[in-house]
């Protein structure tokens, strides 16, 4: 039977010190988007009305990044979760908000997993913008616009996701895309484990 030393309680003791340090960053994370949204609401660039360009989704990339996809997920999801007690969409906005920000940075934290360099964070924004492009199409054309715009024609449903909201969400994905080059190795250290 093996006897446990004092370092054996030190390495457990470091173990969850850093589960504890992760959790407490993904929900400060958390707290730091669902601030960028409300202040987003009301100061950012509205496309069609209804489409914002606002940076909410910068604190998700960032854990993403630093903590894996499911890390950014969670902070995408708690977000979105907090922004319905104040918003008047009927869930629809956060859904979509979640949705295709949940798409982005899954895509994002899987492949930068596999590939930790400045190179592969490129290549794990690009693809992850691609992705939101594409999957958020889908889900737009057959889940949040016949619940946003339920009497509405399917062509101009099709019409508004493919010369509006398509092209929207590639530009705000390369836009999150730069500003997230320019900023994580710069605050990176201050979310690793020292």
């Amino acid at each position: 039977m093996h006897k446990f030393q004092n370092e054996d309680y030190i390495f457990i003791l470091e173990v969850i010190l850093m589960k504890t340090r992760k959790i407490v960053m993904i929900g400060m994370l958390s707290a730091l988007a669902f601030l960028l949204q409300v202040i987003g609401s009301i100061i950012s660039l509205k496309v069609a009305g209804f489409l914002e360009i606002e940076f909410s989704d910068l604190p998700a990339i960032i854990g993403t990044l630093a903590y894996g996809p499911v890390a950014g997920v969670i902070i995408e999801f708690i977000k979105n979760l907090l922004h319905t007690f104040i918003t008047s969409t009927g869930f629809v906005g956060e859904l979509a908000n979640f949705v295709m920000n949940g798409i982005y940075v899954f895509t994002v934290g899987v492949i930068y997993k596999y590939n930790k360099t400045k190179v592969g964070a490129f290549i794990a924004l690009g693809i992850g913008t691609l992705a939101m492009a594409i999957g958020g199409a889908f889900a737009n054309l057959y889940i949040m616009l016949p619940l946003y715009m339920s009497s509405a024609p399917f062509m101009a449903k099709l019409n508004l996701v493919l010369f509006t909201i398509t092209p929207f969400n590639i530009v705000k994905g390369l836009v999150t895309a730069v500003i997230t080059i320019l900023i994580y190795k710069r605050i990176s250290p201050l979310l690793k484990d020292k």
